[in-house]
């Protein structure tokens, strides 16, 4: 039995264990949250004594994204945590109520467990970080805040509304949409230019590349200006992006121009998937693989979300959450992509070629990200 296989097997052991441990905790009077406590009236089984394994999550419904719009959003905050300060985080919002979801320390954790993956050589420690990313009531900027500090460095933020970018968008505005991308990339020049000594960086792919076309205009680029480390995220991220951005952003792979990019795949719901090394000997194929056990991705048939597809077969995404703050199992993403097979550092399937699930794309406004 080859090693990975070996690693795949006890991985999920481990899987097993914390869905067990998940459900109890969950839905049990003491510890579970009001929501939890609630549904479980509404099941046709006793997930208590009848769930013994992951496999044993198909027996729940989807869980449905509506049910975070609208409050109140302590229903949600398992009594186990009672007394903690609590955070709500909201994603979309574009139209109607904005889903949220509360949470305690899920997004430090998250963020801590990442850290250990960035190569220390291009993300050193005490390095000052910049996020050009999303501000307000969003997860990820908290997140990647704490990423700094755990880091050891200060992460310096812009101030980025996604909702009045997908608001220009939809009125066609593209003059002013122009203008706003503009006024958050200027802020960005702002804090590089300052002597704040920032080595490290979140940006969308989209803003990433009009920061690199700004600093082009002054006669600089990211690399002359100290940034060795970025971390990147949304489904911009495709193959042909990734080998622009490091062929004419970047100045090369990381050993010539001195820049590591990774991208990466999560949501306020997930957390954070990791990407394997993103090499042009593989064409810059972007593969993610979710943090287990903490949460899964499932590559799953397109008419029947109980079915894995085959290794390089293309599906629906599939996710779980399977924290004490946070439980959901099984929740169909709005993106698609092929099933990859484990390997040695991520010992679980991981998914690639992320785009937005095709029945739904004509009607994704993606705004920044």
């Amino acid at each position: 039995m080859s090693s990975v296989q070996t690693k795949a097997d006890k991985a999920r052991e481990v899987l097993n264990e914390q869905t067990l441990k998940m459900v109890h905790w969950h839905f049990s009077d003491k510890t579970g949250s009001p929501f939890w406590l609630e549904k479980k009236a509404e099941l046709k089984f006793d997930p208590l004594t009848e769930v013994k394994s992951f496999e044993d999550l198909k027996k729940f419904p989807l869980f449905e994204d509506d049910w975070l719009r609208g409050g109140p959003v302590r229903r949600w905050v398992p009594q186990g945590l009672a007394g903690k300060p609590v955070y709500v985080f909201e994603t979309g919002g574009t139209t109607g109520v904005p889903k949220s979801r509360a949470v305690v320390e899920d997004h430090w954790t998250d963020y801590e467990l990442f850290s250990h993956t960035l190569p220390e050589k291009y993300f050193p420690k005490g390095a000052n970080w910049l996020m050009l990313g999303p501000s307000g009531p969003r997860r990820l900027r908290l997140a990647v805040e704490h990423l700094a500090q755990y880091r050891g460095g200060i992460c310096f933020c812009i101030d980025l509304d996604p909702r009045w970018v997908v608001k220009l968008i939809k009125k066609g505005w593209m003059e002013h949409l122009e203008a706003y991308k503009q006024h958050c990339v200027d802020q960005a020049v702002t804090v590089l230019t300052a002597n704040h000594d920032v080595k490290c960086m979140f940006a969308t792919p989209k803003l990433l590349e009009s920061l690199g076309e700004a600093l082009e205009e002054k006669g600089t680029s990211l690399p002359e200006m100290g940034i060795t480390g970025i971390f990147s995220g949304g489904t911009e991220f495709t193959p042909q992006w990734t080998r622009y951005a490091v062929e004419e952003l970047l100045g090369g792979p990381p050993e010539e121009g001195g820049v590591y990019m990774t991208p990466t795949y999560g949501n306020t719901l997930m957390g954070l998937a990791c990407s394997k090394p993103v090499t042009a000997e593989d064409n810059y194929k972007i593969s993610y693989y979710a943090p287990q056990p903490r949460a899964v991705t499932e590559v799953v048939d397109m008419d029947d979300h109980t079915q894995v597809v085959g290794y390089g077969e293309t599906g629906r995404v599939k996710l779980y959450t399977l924290t004490d703050e946070f439980f959901v199992p099984g929740f169909l993403e709005r993106d698609e992509g092929e099933r990859e097979a484990p390997y040695d550092t991520y010992p679980w399937d991981g998914v690639s070629g992320v785009r937005p699930y095709h029945k739904l794309a004509s009607g994704t406004t993606v705004g920044v990200y």
